[in-house]
């Protein structure tokens, strides 16, 4: 056990050395962690702001300059008056996201007590601006009605009040979300990406007969390339929380990083594993890269960091259970997001290691397979 330890920290030292000497990869794990944080949680945004909204006023009343009025910033551009010749073509040419078309009328149908009908047309290819903008849209014209009768009050009297609380994200602010599991997609991506280059640049660079020449087993080998790939991106993801998510985005990160560094080292021992797997089927550098490409797309969109688990299929969930990044997701988001303590997330961890274990055990076959072909 000794000549164990010994040999997996001199071999980890020695690959470290070797990751330091490769500047490609070291500008890769500083773009990873810093520009690629700040640029998705800044321009990655899901709330309604400056959306083009295109107005076809037939009524040219009071009440349609209200409307047209209310459509106001920072949720809305103001509107553009056009035509009704033009209304398709603005949508069509992507000139506007909405297109409002205010019939004739409105006013003397709306004071006489009838129910005329606005048209909004919305481009629906941006789905969530097109959910959102149209749930906006239809709550200004309801009340910019109701306030030109002078009705305010009836929707003050419901005979129910819902009063929402926003837990974890008052502001309902994309940045918050997108910033840290950005941090959990990129920690991802850099683990399978740095453990498989370690094994093919020993091969690439002839370094491996090396290896094998020395009194150290395969499995301290493989120890070696996880514990020191681990140890970079752990450290890596940990100064990017800190200095890119809390400091340079303003993101107040609610855990404790003392509970998510230990979490993160079970996921990155499981995903680690996983690029030294692929890294024995793939000979070569190109290989590996079009081989691990669908393995962490995969990883990354259904392990519920974009979207929720609840919406997948059911035989899709079940097939994600056996994923380390489902659970990393589901420990990530309970820590830093709602505080919650070792209590709350052990099963998750538990879970992640006893995956990282499987991937492991698969790994050495596969890495002893390669060197028994390699001799």
């Amino acid at each position: 056990m000794a000549r164990l330890f010994r040999n997996t920290i001199r071999l980890g030292v020695k690959e470290l050395y070797s990751l330091s000497r490769d500047l490609v990869l070291v500008a890769l794990i500083a773009y990873t962690f810093t520009i690629a944080i700040y640029t998705v949680a800044k321009g990655q945004q899901t709330e309604l702001r400056n959306a083009v909204v295109s107005i076809v006023d037939e009524d040219r009343s009071v009440l349609s300059e209200r409307i047209r009025g209310a459509l106001l910033p920072p949720h809305f551009r103001p509107a553009e008056l056009i035509g009704l010749d033009a209304l398709d073509r603005v949508l069509d040419s992507g000139r506007a996201s909405f297109a409002l078309d205010i019939p004739p009328g409105l006013e003397a149908d709306v004071l006489a007590g009838r129910t005329p009908t606005i048209q909004l047309n919305v481009d629906a290819t941006a789905m969530t601006l097109a959910g959102n903008g149209t749930r906006y849209i239809h709550s200004i014209i309801q009340s910019e009605v109701a306030d030109f009768l002078g009705r305010a009050e009836v929707i003050a009297a419901a005979p129910a009040t819902l009063t929402v609380r926003s837990k974890f994200n008052p502001n309902l602010d994309t940045s918050w979300f997108t910033s840290v599991m950005q941090i959990v997609n990129n920690l991802t991506i850099l683990a399978v990406i740095l453990s498989g280059a370690a094994v093919i640049r020993e091969r690439e660079h002839g370094t491996l007969e090396h290896l094998l020449a020395m009194p150290v087993r395969p499995a301290e080998i493989v120890l070696a390339k996880i514990w020191a790939n681990g140890l970079v991106i752990l450290v890596a993801a940990l100064l990017s929380l800190t200095l890119v998510v809390r400091i340079g985005l303003g993101v107040p990160v609610a855990g404790a990083l003392w509970l998510f560094a230990p979490g993160s080292a079970v996921y990155l021992f499981a995903i680690t594993s996983l690029g030294i797997m692929l890294s024995t089927i793939a000979t070569t550098m190109p290989q590996f890269g079009l081989l691990s490409i669908p393995v962490f797309v995969v990883l990354n969109l259904l392990s519920g960091a974009t979207t929720p688990l609840e919406s997948m299929p059911e035989p899709l969930r079940s097939v994600m259970l056996v994923s380390p990044a489902t659970h990393f997701v589901k420990f990530a988001q309970a820590v830093l997001y709602r505080d919650a303590g070792i209590e709350i997330v052990w099963p998750e961890m538990l879970a992640v290691a006893a995956i990282g274990g499987a991937f492991f055990a698969l790994a050495l076959i596969r890495f002893r397979a390669t060197i028994a072909a390699a001799r």
